[in-house]
């Protein structure tokens, strides 16, 4: 049973790394415009966000 679980575990993980790389890649996106905008609030909140997908993925790539 927990072998399992753990295949759900790990089926689940996958399927979150690909939807947090198309939300990092969108993120970059949206950081690029705000440079190039020189929008500094805008350029805090992606960085923010940028470090906290960072953080995830890598407690999911583990």
């Amino acid at each position: 049973m927990e072998q399992v679980v753990q295949t759900f575990k790990r089926t689940d993980g996958e399927k979150r790394i690909a939807v947090l790389r198309l939300e990092i890649d969108y993120e970059l996106a949206t950081l690029h415009d705000a440079l190039v905008a020189r929008d500094y609030k805008k350029i805090a909140e992606c960085k923010k966000k940028l470090e906290k997908f960072r953080l995830e993925l890598i407690r999911l790539e583990v």
